[in-house]
C-alpha cells in the first residue's frame, strides 16, 4: 500500500501564518495574535491526525471475462469492504482501469459491510488492460491536508485481436488417411508401436515374428506424420511499420488479426501451427502472445536462417507492413525449405502491386477483412 499527498497550499499557507503569528504574538506582547496562531496550528494539526488515519478496506475485483477479442465487452466488477470495526466509512476513491480514472463511490460505509461497483473495461485497442489498484484519497473538512493510498492488487484484461473466419487452409501434395493433404513426398505412414490384437484389427497389419516369440497375435500401430504444419512468422519490426498514430501502428493491428485468424484456422482444422515473431520473443498462448506483441527491434536476416536450418513445417505464412516490402525477396528464399510460403503485405495502399516471383505468394491487404477475402481466393497453394 503506498502513500501519496501532503499539506496543500492552503495547508501551507495556514501552517506559516500559525507560525508568524505565534511569534510575532510572543515576540511584541500580542496575546491576540498568539491564540490566532494557535488556533491555526491547532487547525493544522487536526488536519494531519484527520487525514493520516488509515481506513480498514478489503479490495476484490472479478473481470467478466478476462480475455476478449478487441471490440468485445467486458465489465469489471469491483467489490469494497469495510473491514474496520469502529468507524464508517466516508471516502472519495477512483479505480485506475488502462489509463483512465473510475470514481467509486464509498459514502458512509459501515463497518462489515460492502459495496460493488460495474463499470465496462476499454477493449478498442488490443493489448493488456491493468486495472487498479485503487485509490483512496481523505482530505480533512478545511482542505488543509490530503493523504491517497492504494489498496489492492492489478488485475489484468486481455483483448485480443479480432479473428476473422478463414474457410480456406495450406495444404500439399499427399492425402494422408483422414483425407487431409500433405507436402511429404516420401509418404507419411510409419510404424509407431505395437499392441495385442483385438477382434475388428485387419489381419494384414499382425507382426508374425513378435506373435511367434509373444505367443499371442501383436498388431502394428501405424502413425500419420505428414500433416501440414503452418509456421506464421509475424514481422513487428518498428521499421516494417513506419506509420505510427497515437502508438499505434495500423498495419501492425492488421497483421496481428492476420495471425490470430490464420492459427484459428489451423487449430480449428486440428492442424499442428506454430508462432514466430521477428524479434524472437514469443512463449505462452498464441492469442496472448499476440495481445502483448509490439514494435521492436529485430534482425529479419537472422530470424530467416533459423527457419531455414530449422525446416519447422511446410507452410511458411510471413506477415508484414509497408516497411517490409523490400525483405520479400529474402523471404522467397526460404522456398527451398517450405514448399509453400506466402506473404500478407498490410497498409501498402500507394505503392504499386507485388509481382510474385519464384512461386511466392502474395496477399496485398488493408486490414484483417480484406486479408481474409483474399486469402479464400487464393488456388493453388
Amino acid at each position: 500500500m503506498r502513500r501519496l499527498g501532503g499539506v496543500t497550499a492552503r495547508g501551507a499557507g495556514v501552517l506559516v501564518a500559525a507560525v508568524l503569528l505565534l511569534g510575532a504574538g510572543f515576540r511584541f506582547g500580542y496575546p491576540d495574535l498568539a491564540l490566532l496562531g494557535a488556533a491555526a496550528a491547532v487547525a493544522v494539526l487536526c488536519g494531519v491526525v484527520f487525514a493520516v488515519w488509515r481506513p480498514g478496506l478489503g479490495v476484490e475485483r472479478v473481470a467478466s471475462p478476462d480475455r476478449v477479442a478487441r471490440g468485445e465487452p467486458a465489465t469489471m466488477t469491483l467489490t469494497v469492504r469495510n473491514i474496520s470495526r469502529l468507524r464508517a466509512a466516508n471516502l472519495v476513491a477512483t479505480d485506475r482501469c488502462g489509463s483512465a480514472s473510475v470514481p467509486v463511490p464509498l459514502l458512509r460505509l459501515r463497518p462489515g459491510r460492502d459495496t460493488t461497483v460495474q463499470y465496462p473495461v476499454p477493449t478498442h485497442r488490443r493489448g493488456v488492460v491493468p486495472v487498479g489498484p485503487l485509490r483512496v484519497t481523505r482530505a480533512d473538512p478545511l482542505g488543509l491536508m490530503t493523504l491517497s493510498r492504494t489498496y489492492g492488487g492489478v488485475a489484468t484484461v486481455w483483448v485480443h485481436p479480432r479473428i476473422h473466419l478463414l474457410r480456406a487452409v495450406p495444404a500439399g501434395m499427399a492425402r494422408s488417411l483422414d483425407g487431409r493433404i500433405d507436402k511429404v513426398p516420401q509418404g507419411s505412414i510409419t510404424f509407431d508401436s505395437l499392441r495385442e490384437y483385438v477382434i475388428g484389427d485387419e489381419l494384414r497389419r499382425v507382426h508374425w515374428r513378435s506373435s511367434a516369440k509373444v505367443g499371442e497375435l501383436m498388431v502394428r500401430e501405424q502413425l500419420d506424420t505428414s500433416e501440414p504444419t503452418i509456421i506464421v512468422l509475424l514481422d513487428d519490426r518498428a521499421a516494417a511499420h513506419p506509420e505510427v498514430r497515437d502508438g499505434t501502428a495500423d498495419s501492425f493491428e492488421s497483421c496481428c488479426e492476420a495471425a490470430a485468424s490464420i492459427v484459428a484456422a489451423a487449430v480449428r482444422e486440428d492442424l499442428p501451427v506454430a508462432l514466430h515473431l521477428v524479434s524472437g520473443v514469443s512463449g505462452g498462448p498464441f492469442l496472448d502472445v499476440l495481445t502483448e506483441a509490439g514494435l521492436r527491434d529485430g534482425d529479419l536476416g537472422q530470424t530467416l536462417r533459423s527457419l531455414r536450418q530449422s525446416r519447422l513445417g511446410d507452410t511458411l505464412v510471413y506477415l508484414t507492413g509497408p516497411g517490409g516490402r523490400g525483405d520479400l525477396g529474402a523471404v522467397t528464399a526460404l522456398r527451398g525449405a517450405y514448399p509453400v510460403v506466402i506473404a500478407g503485405l498490410f497498409g501498402d495502399r500507394d505503392a504499386a502491386p507485388v509481382s510474385a516471383g519464384g512461386g511466392l505468394i502474395v496477399i496485398e491487404a488493408e486490414d484483417g477483412v480484406q486479408f481474409a477475402g483474399a486469402w479464400d481466393g487464393v488456388r493453388g497453394w
